[in-house]
């Protein structure tokens, strides 16, 4: 019963702090220099991804150079990709609802821009937060990385 009332009170609260949210253009035009220097900072990054992934696959082919840790290089840059493509995705979808918010509002469609623009706001955060997964599994190949260089260290 007293969760009922609670629900019920948290509902009418939402409800009443939606309605009463102001939106106007220039509540989207914040959004619209933020998301495309993040996806260049996104592009950028996986374009740097991909020129590394091209160099271990021509290390491989050419040289037949299988360097130590590899099959665990490979899970992470994977990994990374994938991370990266939905990154990609996420902050795509967020330029799109964002622009679709600067629309519904030219066409005084107030609650479907406010709509909208937390649709925008939702994937940005889904985009960033990835983001962040995939900086933690950068640093995870570093690792790898190092790992390499202290066993052939050792072996000097």
């Amino acid at each position: 019963m007293l969760h009922e009332i609670l629900l019920v009170n948290i509902k009418h609260y939402l409800h009443n702090q939606f309605d009463s949210m102001d939106i106007d253009y220039t509540v989207a035009a914040l959004m619209f220099p933020a998301i495309p220097l993040m996806m260049t900072m996104y592009s950028n990054r996986f374009h740097t991804l991909s020129a590394l992934i091209r160099k271990i696959h021509d290390q491989y082919t050419f040289e037949k150079k299988v360097p130590p840790e590899w099959e665990n290089q490979l899970h992470v840059l994977n990994k990374r990709t994938n991370y990266l493509k939905f990154v990609m995705g996420f902050s795509a979808f967020g330029f799109l609802f964002n622009m679709l918010t600067v629309l519904l509002l030219y066409l005084d469609l107030v609650f479907y821009a406010r709509l909208s623009f937390a649709f925008c706001c939702i994937c940005m955060i889904f985009s960033i937060f990835l983001f962040l997964q995939e900086i933690r599994l950068s640093n995870e190949a570093l690792k790898f990385h190092l790992s390499d260089m202290d066993s052939m260290k050792k072996d000097y």
